[in-house]
């Protein structure tokens, strides 16, 4: 960010980043390396609401880099997750139904193109986040824990069982059973977690039965089938990982759940501070309802934003939007608002438009937190290329949605290779809005020839109309002059101005509404549209 800005703790308190690294700090102290975690389960698509525990790992590790903290990003992919449930849009159903009570890394991907199910789910995820700047350390549980590198953890959590049972128990309405052990394990005959019966030995011995009839006595530092529940895995890892910050989703966050418990685990039997803790709540989808869920089969990633915002504008919508407020991502006409926030908090960070002392700042950061390079070193010293998202959605379809000929037509406006990264990336993304969200009355193709039905069924001063029009076209008028002869044509022939214009637009596209009429004319091309009439 800006050098000339003095590097303090209490720089921007307006910020909800810059919140959470001072109470982390507050909480934690001075650290010689901040850890900010997040984690994701790949039991089915990854969506833009899982996206959202990413990218504000990545905002407030970004104010701790500003503040000239040392820290890292760890991504945690619970790849050793049970598979429960078959989301409705993954194929084969029947074959995935067979590794039901599996661990999803044990699973098949039935499309054959990864080596796992898990693997299919996270590795779009993994392809799309470097594209808005999140660069994070992947941790793979399924690794871990295969791997055997949890073995003093779960020694640990067995020693204190009775104590994580009666933490947990508060929060209960019937009590676990006498029996109760804080680990689940896979039977290392049929790999499901079907067990029956779970012993502990003492030391780092597991005694189990299976429902597929194998029963067996292993030693968990040498076959690593065996892990945490969730809500003593998580505390274990804020432990095993030294974690000083990590957000979760709003049913994490609740009296009762996860972290509650969680942060009471971790301080009784690893003797650690839980980590400073943000909620995040939902995203829903602009004129859907409801919380997005994998298991649905009806959801939005980050890919899929991704073809219709451009990087900074998806890293804008989070950054502005403080993580405990549920908000929409919209795919309707929303979309050109959107864009226009965007390109107007730009010019204020360029100075082009003035606004209050207060809100030129708290848009400058916004918009610094919204750059896909967090080291900043490649904002441009000029603003760059702002070309209105509908102005370029009307130009596509002047052009026959030829994003070729629409980037031509801005060329000449082309500085550097940042504009012209954004003219094709905004091209692009407005030519997939038109296609696949924009509601009909965006959408519309020059007639290739006349509209005789129409030219058939005029009257008389319908007629006139249209000639007049003509002759306006074939003049030598442009911009304002040319505006201002169509604007006179309706009055002096004393038509409605609303009728005058649906006949134009009928005639030319065949609609009853279109772009201004004056410039649609010269963008179009005065002799085409002559044609026309």
């Amino acid at each position: 960010m800006s050098e000339d800005k003095a590097k303090s703790e209490e720089k921007y308190p307006m910020h909800w980043a810059f919140s959470s690294v001072r109470s982390t700090i507050g909480q934690h102290g001075e650290q010689e390396l901040y850890t900010c975690a997040s984690g994701v389960t790949p039991s089915g698509v990854i969506h833009i609401g899982n996206f959202r525990e990413m990218i504000t790992v990545d905002l407030v590790k970004r104010a701790f880099k500003y503040m000239g903290k040392n820290v890292r990003h760890l991504h945690s992919w619970d790849n050793y997750d049970v598979f429960r449930k078959v989301p409705k849009n993954m194929p084969d159903q029947d074959k995935l139904k067979e590794h039901l009570r599996m661990s999803i890394v044990d699973t098949p991907d039935t499309t054959g193109k990864c080596s796992s199910y898990a693997e299919k789910n996270l590795k779009e995820v993994e392809e799309s986040i470097p594209l808005v700047g999140i660069n994070p350390e992947y941790k793979y549980q399924a690794d871990m824990y295969s791997e055997c590198k949890y073995a003093e953890g779960i020694k640990k959590a067995l020693e204190n069982t009775d104590t994580i049972k009666e933490i947990l128990n508060e929060h209960r309405k019937e009590p676990l059973s006498d029996d109760w052990l804080p680990t689940a394990i896979f039977c290392d005959k049929c790999k499901k977690d079907t067990i029956t019966k779970q012993e502990w030995k003492g030391d780092y011995d597991l005694y189990y039965e299976c429902e597929c009839g194998h029963t067996e006595t292993f030693d968990f530092r040498k076959k690593g089938i065996v892990k945490l529940l969730w809500r003593v895995d998580w505390p274990m890892r804020w432990d095993f990982e030294d974690v000083h910050f990590e957000p979760g989703g709003k049913d994490h966050s609740s009296p009762g759940s996860s972290y509650t418990t969680g942060k009471e685990i971790v301080s009784k039997v690893w003797n650690k501070n839980a980590p400073s803790y943000t909620m995040y709540d939902f995203i829903r989808i602009k004129g859907g309802g409801g919380k997005i869920s994998s298991s649905s089969g009806d959801v939005v990633t980050l890919k899929d934003c991704l073809e219709i915002y451009e990087p900074e504008i998806v890293r804008f919508l989070f950054a502005g939007t403080r993580p405990n407020t549920e908000f929409a991502i919209s795919f309707d006409q929303d979309v050109i608002k959107i864009y226009e926030d965007f390109d107007k908090a730009e010019r204020i960070y360029y100075g082009k438009e003035e606004v209050s002392d207060k809100d030129k700042e708290k848009n400058k950061l916004i918009y610094e937190l919204s750059q896909v390079d967090e080291e900043l070193k490649n904002i441009p010293k000029d603003m760059p290329i702002q070309v209105q998202f509908r102005e370029i959605t009307t130009l596509l379809c002047i052009k026959d949605m030829d994003e070729e000929e629409a980037y031509n037509h801005y060329k000449d406006q082309i500085k550097n290779k940042k504009d012209e990264a954004r003219l094709k990336t905004r091209i692009s993304c407005a030519k997939n809005w038109l296609m696949k969200y924009a509601d009909d009355n965006f959408k519309f193709h020059i007639n290739k020839e006349k509209n005789q039905e129409l030219l058939n069924n005029l009257d008389d001063n319908q007629k006139k109309a249209l000639v007049m029009l003509k002759e306006a076209i074939n003049s030598d008028k442009k911009g304002d002059d040319l505006e201002n002869a169509i604007f006179d044509i309706p009055k002096s022939l004393e038509m409605g101005m609303k009728d005058f214009f649906q006949l134009c637009y009928q005639a030319i596209i065949s609609k009853d509404r279109g772009p201004k009429l004056a410039g649609f004319i010269e963008e179009i091309g005065k002799e085409r549209i002559s044609d026309l009439l």
